[in-house]
C-alpha cells in the first residue's frame, strides 16, 4: 500500500499547476501510460485491494474520486453509502492517476471525449473470477468512479416468490414469444432478476440466447442453452445494431439490457413482433409508468402504433425494489403485471390509468400491486411499517389495504 500510495504521489509531482479540466486529465492519462508494467501493477494491487475489502464487507458499490468523495474512499452496504474510515485518503490528482491507471488507453480516449465511460473489470481472488460493473465520469474537472459488485451467483429462481402462472410466462417451455420488462430504479437488482429468469431458462430449455448489454454483468456458462454475451462498446456497437444482428443468430430468447432510447425501443418492438420472446429493463417504479414510459419515448406520431403494437406483444411486466428488512439487509419487494386481454384492451384503449384495479384485482392471474406486496412483506414481520410506506407508490393506498387488516397483525 504505501509503495503504491508513493508511486502515485511521484506521479501527480510531475503534474503542470497551469493544465486545468480536461486537459488536466489527458496529460495524466500521458504519465500513467508511460508507467512500467511494474509500476502499474502495484498501483493496480493496490486498487484490486479495495475491491476485494467489498467482498469482505459484503458492499455492493464502490466509490472512489471526484471533488464529492473528498479524497475518501465510500462503500455501500445494504442500502448505506458511508467512507470507509479504514482506508487511506487520496487528493483529487492521487484519485484521478489511481483511476486512469486501471483503463486502457482506448478507454481513457473515449472518457476524455465522452466525459463518461462504462466498461466491466475482473480480479481473480483464490481462483474464484469477481466481477464488476463499473462507470467513470467527471465531477468538477475530477474523475469519478462507481463500480458495483457483480453477483458471483445465479439467486434461486424461487427466491423471487413469483406465481406459478408468472413462471410459465418467463419460462420458454411454457411461453415462446413476447415482451417481458423488469423494471425499477437504478440498484433495484434488475439484472439480477434477468440472470435468475436465465438461470431457470439454461437449465430447463434446449434453446440460443443472446444477451445484449452495457457492460456484460453475470457471465453464463451454458447449459441446455448457448448463451452469448455480447457487450456494448466490445462485442457490438449499439442496444439498437446488436438486436438487429440477433436476429441474423438464430437466438430462441434475446436479453436488451436497456430500453434506453427510441430506437432501441422501436427494434425492441419489432424483434419480439417476429416471434422471439425478449427480455429487458426500464427505470421505472411501477408497471403502468412501464407502459407509459415505452409509448412516450417514441415521437408523437409513432404512438398510436407503439401502442397497439406493444398491447399485441408485451406478456409481463415485473416491477422491483429493494426494502430494507428487519434483520439489517434488503428484500425484494414487487409489482407484476400479466398482458389479460383485460390490460391488452387498456393499453390499446390509451386507458392505461384502469390497470392498477385490474392489478389489484387478478392475484388468481399472478398479478400484484407494489402495495400488496409491501403489505405481504410487513405482515410477515420481514420490514417495518415505515419501511413499507416509504417504498409504496401510492401511500395512501397502502394505508387503506393495512387499514382492512386484522388487528394484531
Amino acid at each position: 500500500m504505501e509503495e503504491a500510495k508513493a508511486l502515485l504521489k511521484d506521479i501527480v509531482g510531475s503534474i503542470p499547476e497551469t493544465a486545468f479540466g480536461v486537459e488536466r486529465q489527458m496529460l495524466i492519462g500521458d504519465l500513467v501510460s508511460r508507467q512500467s508494467q511494474e509500476e502499474r501493477v502495484i498501483i493496480k494491487r493496490m486498487f484490486e485491494h479495495f475491491l476485494m475489502r467489498m467482498t469482505e464487507i459484503s458492499a455492493s458499490d464502490i466509490e472512489i474520486g471526484g471533488f464529492g468523495c473528498q479524497g475518501k474512499i465510500w462503500f455501500r452496504i445494504h442500502g448505506t453509502k458511508k467512507p470507509d474510515p479504514d482506508l487511506p485518503t487520496f487528493t483529487f490528482d492521487e484519485s484521478n492517476v489511481l483511476i486512469q491507471t486501471i483503463l486502457l488507453d482506448r478507454q481513457r480516449q473515449f472518457l476524455y471525449e465522452n466525459r463518461n465511460l462504462d466498461f466491466s473489470y475482473t480480479i481473480f481472488q483464490d481462483e474464484k473470477m469477481l466481477r464488476f460493473r463499473a462507470d467513470t465520469y467527471f465531477d468538477l474537472d475530477q474523475i469519478a468512479l462507481n463500480m458495483r459488485a457483480i453477483n458471483t451467483a445465479v439467486r434461486p429462481f424461487k427466491s423471487l416468490e413469483l406465481h406459478p402462472n408468472v413462471a410459465k410466462i418467463v419460462n420458454l417451455t411454457h411461453t415462446k414469444e413476447g415482451m417481458i420488462l423488469v423494471t425499477g430504479i437504478t440498484g433495484s437488482g434488475k439484472s439480477s432478476t434477468l440472470d435468475t429468469i436465465l438461470d431457470l431458462n439454461n437449465h430447463a430449455v434446449d434453446a440460443h440466447c443472446v444477451i445484449i448489454a452495457a457492460p456484460i454483468e453475470y457471465v453464463h456458462q451454458s447449459d441446455r442453452c448457448i448463451i452469448r454475451h455480447r457487450e456494448v462498446g466490445r462485442d457490438v456497437l449499439s442496444f439498437k445494431e446488436g438486436t438487429v444482428q440477433s436476429l441474423r443468430q438464430d437466438p430462441d430468447i434475446i436479453i436488451i439490457g436497456e430500453l434506453r432510447d427510441p430506437d432501441t425501443i422501436l427494434t425492441a418492438l419489432e424483434v419480439t413482433d417476429s416471434g422471439h420472446k425478449v427480455f429487458s429493463t426500464l427505470h421505472t417504479s411501477s408497471a403502468v409508468e412501464s407502459i407509459d414510459r415505452i409509448i412516450g419515448e417514441v415521437p408523437p406520431i409513432e404512438q398510436e402504433r407503439v401502442r397497439n403494437r406493444l398491447a399485441d406483444i408485451i406478456q409481463c411486466v415485473i416491477s422491483q425494489k429493494l426494502v430494507p428488512s428487519l434483520d439489517k439487509k434488503r428484500v425484494l419487494a414487487k409489482e407484476v403485471m400479466v398482458a389479460t386481454p383485460s390490460v391488452r384492451a387498456a393499453i390499446k384503449n390509451n386507458n392505461t390509468s384502469e390497470i392498477y384495479q385490474m392489478m389489484s384485482e387478478s392475484s388468481e392471474q399472478g398479478m400484484i400491486t407494489m402495495e400488496q406486496d409491501l403489505k405481504r412483506l410487513y405482515l410477515s414481520k420481514r420490514i417495518s411499517l415505515e419501511s413499507a410506506i416509504n417504498f409504496a407508490n401510492n401511500k395512501r393506498r397502502l394505508q387503506q389495504i393495512l387499514s382492512l387488516a386484522p388487528q394484531g397483525d
